[in-house]
């Protein structure tokens, strides 16, 4: 929808593609559907949801044996963003590198755009 032709609107480093396919095969989705949605104190925040069919609206995104979908409405938030899994001694978790942010809290997860 907001696409550059022959640019897919979301990357994922080899450690979130891999993830991503473990989940898929685990469980037996189609995949992880990734959006935004107002809320956490910088206004926005980030979802993820297991996708058992896919929305012939959402953007697809394959990649090394990993499917994303994204929502419609998160497709111009999420123009150019990578998508990274990163595990360390406390935690393991997605994390979305993220072109579009113009400012995030403290934890990360709570993100605010330009103009919003």
């Amino acid at each position: 929808m907001f696409g550059i032709p022959g640019k897919q609107a979301v990357s994922m480093t080899a450690e979130a593609a891999s993830q991503i396919a473990k989940l898929m095969d685990r469980d037996g989705h189609q995949g992880l559907r990734i959006g935004v949605k107002k809320g956490g104190c910088a206004g926005m925040e980030y979802t993820m949801e297991y996708v058992t069919e896919v929305d012939p609206h959402d953007e697809v995104v394959e990649q090394n044996g990993a499917r994303v979908m994204i929502a419609p409405m998160a497709q111009m938030f999420l123009f150019g963003t990578e998508i990274d899994y990163k595990t360390s001694l406390l935690e393991s978790g997605f994390v979305f590198n993220n072109p579009n942010v113009t400012e995030a809290c403290g934890c990360g997860e709570s993100i605010k755009f330009e103009g919003m």
